[in-house]
């Protein structure tokens, strides 16, 4: 039998109290999933949404409903912390809250499961969900192109070495050891530390965000560049979210985020790196983490996110559907894990095996229990992530469980290097990349620079759109593009369909180590993908603050297509999901129909069989055989599996 609490009668006391003058305004349902504000979207549910995250659900109808948890209560902006069912309870049950989070419209709380139907019924509660636990996932300025775009000509036609100068990028990760010469060599590389686990230390004990932070920005001098990070001048600020043990949960991130947007100005932060993440089960309407990055997002800032590592199952079988919150965001940029075999050349190049694969199988569930699941096309475009060489932290956690991962390059303690593979690797070079464009043209917006990066990359022979999205990283081609985008763009009165250039696009090849190959010219947008050389030669609204790239696109019940108010010019929507053969969008070969996207996904359902792989029941099945209620969030470099050491193949040297 579970012993009485006081605490609990107290709080149940304190709730009825505040129903008493909620129930008569609303119901625990909520006449739509609101997004984050001030964020136009086409993909907006009419019918009624459950408030209740499922995972919270379940929980309750598991038995456990008087059991005392973290929840996360998403509110109105608009909405007042002191007024209705939330600042009720606080009132009344002193210490009951963790934290108010002002910035992202979010409260903190601990309360018995059972009482979110009651806080529900407040009008001005949004969402409500369980406060889960993340973990971190776990030659290249070469292969990915960074070295062609460095001696790129600027934009006035002088001379000058890209290399992030004046960008600043937020790592938030398991902390950073600031006194490795990959970070040394720059003065003040690091110009911010904060830990936001309660650790009170902003080391790297675990030794994942080091090695993020340096494949980003890391500074190549002491290995005389060949372990550089992609934008070796860029500046770092270190947000600690993950413990010793590489375990943080969802509200320490988005108390991370919070401070980002509160101070995105004052430290001029334009990109955050989230080389982490967890079952992506909330719809990216809901889940706090995707509200926290649309709104990051919407003010200027470049949001990039790892896919996740759950691209294939115990017994090795493919499986799609596996992306990870908040890489199910449609504003973030998401990124999945080529193969590069450690070489420069690109010809060879692939996916690995356990990089996770679209569609997101996040959903929401209605007044009727019917569950609408998102299936977004995800990731965006990948970069390699397979055996990457990077800076390894002292006496580091990963390291002391795998000593496998050491290289043994260096004997200084300051100086080590060390083995990562997974999508946490492949985020921080397009963290970097992001960059670089940013450095070439400061007035980006973020989805400009999501835009640029897309039509730029090299499609992947072999692979299909929800693998690669829509190819791998090209630095070379997509700075190549960012430096003609005519300036100023923020705040200027450019119009749909004006010319965006300042000049003729160049062609779209790009050779690295005497390989060439063609760009992708072409984009993903959310259930489809788009093709046409006026994806750059003209201003689309998508591209301004405030939309996705995915806006104006009418979605029909099995049909898509342009809303030419918002898309102009000579473009092309993509009607199937296509295996590529190399060649720019749409080459190739049929995968699937994009059709079986829409309808809330009734035709992707539960186990179906997707041509070559399984596809996620509802986000919630795990590789590694983490529950559910376990809460666990995957901090996408360590390593599920045997992407431990990488796929059995070629790795950096």
């Amino acid at each position: 039998m579970i012993p009485h609490n006081p605490l609990n009668r107290l709080i149940a006391f304190a709730l009825l109290v505040s129903i008493c003058s909620a129930l008569v305004l609303s119901s625990g349902m909520s006449a739509h999933a609101r997004t984050a504000p001030t964020e136009p979207s086409t993909t907006d549910l009419a019918t009624p949404v459950d408030k209740v995250s499922p995972d919270l659900r379940e929980l309750i109808r598991s038995g456990r409903g008087s059991e005392q948890v973290k929840l996360i209560v998403q509110t109105r902006p608009d909405s007042s912390e002191s007024t209705g069912l939330v600042g009720g309870l606080l009132k009344t049950v002193v210490g009951l809250v963790g934290t108010l989070l002002s910035s992202l419209n979010i409260t903190l709380i601990k309360a018995p499961a059972n009482s979110v139907d009651a806080l529900a019924q407040d009008p001005d509660v949004t969402y409500i969900s369980l406060d889960s636990e993340i973990r971190t996932f776990g030659h290249v300025t070469t292969t990915t192109g960074a070295e062609l775009a460095r001696a790129q000509k600027g934009v006035i036609g002088a001379t000058n070495a890209l290399d992030g100068s004046g960008v600043r990028i937020a790592i938030l990760d398991s902390g950073i050891d600031v006194n490795h010469k990959s970070f040394t060599s720059q003065a003040g590389k690091v110009v911010f530390s904060k830990d936001f686990t309660g650790e009170n230390r902003t080391d790297d004990p675990y030794g994942h965000g080091t090695h993020v932070a340096a494949v980003a920005a890391g500074v190549g001098t002491p290995s005389g560049g060949k372990y550089e990070g992609v934008a070796p001048a860029a500046n770092l600020l270190n947000l600690r979210v993950m413990n010793a043990q590489g375990i943080g949960s969802v509200s320490t991130v988005l108390k991370a985020l919070d401070w980002v947007y509160a101070n995105r100005t004052k430290y001029n932060i334009r990109v955050v790196n989230m080389s982490l993440g967890g079952p992506a089960i909330n719809s990216f309407k809901n889940d706090p983490l995707c509200n926290a990055v649309r709104k990051l997002s919407n003010a200027g800032v470049v949001v990039i996110a790892a896919a996740g590592n759950n691209g294939k199952s115990p017994d090795g079988q493919k499986v799609y559907g596996g992306i990870h919150t908040p890489g199910n965001e449609p504003s973030a940029i998401t990124v999945g894990a080529s193969n590069s075999y450690g070489s420069d050349p690109r010809n060879e190049d692939s996916i690995t095996t356990y990089s996770s694969r679209g569609p997101t199988r996040s959903f929401s569930s209605d007044a009727y229990g019917v569950k609408h699941y998102d299936n977004l096309i995800k990731p965006d475009l990948v970069a390699p992530g397979n055996k990457i060489v990077s800076a390894q932290s002292p006496n580091n956690f990963l390291v002391r469980s795998h000593p496998e991962l050491q290289t043994n390059a260096y004997t200084t303690s300051n100086m080590k290097m060390m083995y990562m593979s997974g999508t946490s690797v492949s985020a921080p070079m397009v963290a970097g990349a992001a960059a670089m464009l940013l450095e070439a043209n400061p007035n980006l917006t973020p989805n400009m620079v999501k835009m640029i990066l897309m039509y730029t990359a090299q499609p992947l022979s072999g692979a299909n759109t929800f693998e690669q999205g829509a190819g791998q990283l090209n630095i070379s081609g997509a700075v190549a593009i960012a430096k003609l985008i005519r300036q100023p763009l923020l705040g200027s009165t450019l119009t749909v369909g004006s010319s965006l250039l300042t000049q003729a696009a160049p062609p779209a090849t790009t050779t690295i180590s005497s390989h060439a190959f063609p760009w992708s010219q072409g984009l993903v947008l959310n259930h489809t993908t788009i093709t046409g050389k006026d994806l750059i030669n003209k201003y689309q609204q998508s591209y301004g603050s405030g939309y996705l790239l995915g806006d104006g696109v009418i979605e029909g019940f099995d049909s898509q297509k342009l809303n030419p108010n918002k898309w102009k010019g000579n473009l092309a929507l993509g009607q199937y999901v296509m295996k590529s053969d190399g060649t720019p969008m749409f080459g190739g070969g049929v995968f699937c129909p994009n059709g079986i996207m829409l309808m809330d996904g009734i035709m992707l359902i539960d186990g179906i069989m997707l041509m070559d792989g399984v596809v996620y029941s509802d986000g919630i099945m795990l590789m590694d055989g983490i529950m559910l209620m376990d809460g666990i969030m995957l901090m996408d470099g360590i390593m599920l599996m045997d992407s431990t050491t990488g796929d059995n193949t070629p790795g950096m040297k």
